[in-house]
C-alpha cells in the first residue's frame, strides 16, 4: 500500500451526501485540497453502518482519483459523521478506519465539530446546524463541550427544514378545517404535491410515504409563501427563528460563553439557502455573539482537525 506521510484526509459524512478532501499538512491547505470526492449519505443511523462506511470509502477513493494519486495510508484522517455522536458509533468507525489502514492517526467525531473548526481555528464557539434536522454543539475556552437539540424529528429538530415543513402542513390542514387562519400554504402544498383536492394531501404524504428528507425539502413552500406576504407562513418562520435562538442561547449558557468573543458557525440547508431567514436569526443573536460565520464546506474543518492531529 502507498503511504502518504505528507497528506491528510477530511471527511464530512452527512445525511444527504458524503464529501472527502485530500490535502497537505499546512493549514493553508485546509481550504485548498489536492483532491475532492463525493458519495451518498454517510449517516450510519439513516442507512446502517455497512452502507455508510461504503459511501465514506467511495468518497475517499474519488478524492484520491481527483488528486491523481493512488489511494493509500495518510498521516491523519478526521471523520466527521452525522449520526455518530455516541462513543459506540465512533469506536465502530475508528475500528473500520484502522482495519482499512486509512491513516496513522484517526479522529472520529460528530458532524458539528468540523463546522466549528472550519469557522474558528481556536474551536471556541458554537456550531448551529439547521437542515433536515437541527442541533447545536459548542466548546468554550476551557475545553468543555456540550450540545443542545438533536433529539430527532419525532420530538426535536426545532427550527429545521422538517419542522418548518410540518408546521406548514399543519397550518394548511387547520385552514381547511376552519380551526386556523386562512393561508396560501394550502394551495402551495397542493401544487407542490400535485393534489387536486385538499383531502388528497393525506394520500400524497402518507401513501408513499414521503421520507423525512422529502418532507424537509417542502420547507421551501413555506419560505416561498412567506415571501409573498402570507401572515401564517411568516408567523411560522418567526417561530422557527425563536426556536433556533433558544437552542443557541441555552448552549451559550451551558458553556458560560458570557462575552461576544466567540464564533457562531452556521450551516445546513435552511441557514445557507434562506438568507432572509438567517438574517433574522443573526439579528436576534447579535447580543450573544458578534462573530458569525457561514460554513458552506464543513469538510474543510475536518481537514483542519486532521492537520492539527499531526502538527499540533
Amino acid at each position: 500500500m502507498t503511504n502518504h506521510h505528507d497528506l491528510v484526509i477530511g471527511v464530512d459524512a452527512g445525511g444527504t451526501k458524503t464529501t472527502a478532501w485530500v490535502a497537505g499538512l499546512s493549514s493553508e491547505c485546509s481550504s485548498q485540497p489536492l483532491g475532492k470526492g463525493n458519495a451518498g449519505t454517510g449517516n450510519p443511523r439513516s442507512v446502517g453502518f455497512e452502507s455508510a462506511s461504503h459511501q465514506i470509502e467511495t468518497a475517499i477513493t474519488a478524492a484520491f482519483t481527483d488528486a491523481q494519486l493512488a489511494p493509500g495510508k495518510v498521516a491523519a484522517i478526521c471523520l466527521g459523521v452525522a449520526g455518530a455522536g455516541r462513543s459506540a458509533e465512533q469506536q465502530q468507525l475508528h475500528t473500520w478506519a484502522e482495519k482499512n489502514s486509512l491513516a496513522e492517526k484517526i479522529i472520529v467525531t460528530h458532524d458539528a465539530e468540523p463546522i466549528l473548526a472550519a469557522a474558528a481555528p481556536s474551536c471556541v464557539g458554537i456550531a448551529l446546524i439547521s437542515g433536515t434536522g437541527s442541533f447545536a454543539w459548542g466548546r468554550n475556552e476551557q475545553g468543555k463541550t456540550a450540545r443542545v437539540g438533536g433529539w430527532g424529528y419525532l420530538f426535536g429538530d426545532e427550527g429545521s427544514g422538517y419542522a418548518i415543513a410540518l408546521a406548514g402542513l399543519r397550518a394548511a390542514a387547520k385552514s381547511v378545517d376552519g380551526r386556523g387562519q386562512s393561508t396560501q400554504l394550502l394551495d402551495a402544498f397542493m401544487d407542490r404535491l400535485q393534489a387536486s383536492e385538499s383531502s388528497q394531501l393525506i394520500e400524497k404524504v402518507y401513501a408513499g410515504p414521503l421520507s423525512r428528507d422529502e418532507i424537509a425539502r417542502m420547507a421551501e413552500v413555506v419560505f416561498t409563501v412567506a415571501a409573498e406576504g402570507d401572515a401564517v407562513a411568516n408567523r411560522l418562520l418567526d417561530e422557527a427563528v425563536q426556536e433556533l435562538k433558544a437552542i443557541v442561547t441555552a448552549l451559550a449558557g451551558k458553556l458560560c460563553l458570557t462575552t461576544d468573543e466567540w464564533t457562531l458557525a452556521l450551516t445546513g440547508g435552511v441557514l445557507v439557502r434562506q438568507p432572509q431567514f438567517t438574517q433574522k436569526l443573526t439579528a436576534s443573536l447579535c447580543i450573544i455573539s458578534n462573530q458569525v460565520s457561514f460554513v458552506t464546506e464543513p469538510v474543510a474543518g475536518a481537514v483542519a482537525l486532521a492537520q492539527a492531529a499531526v502538527t499540533g
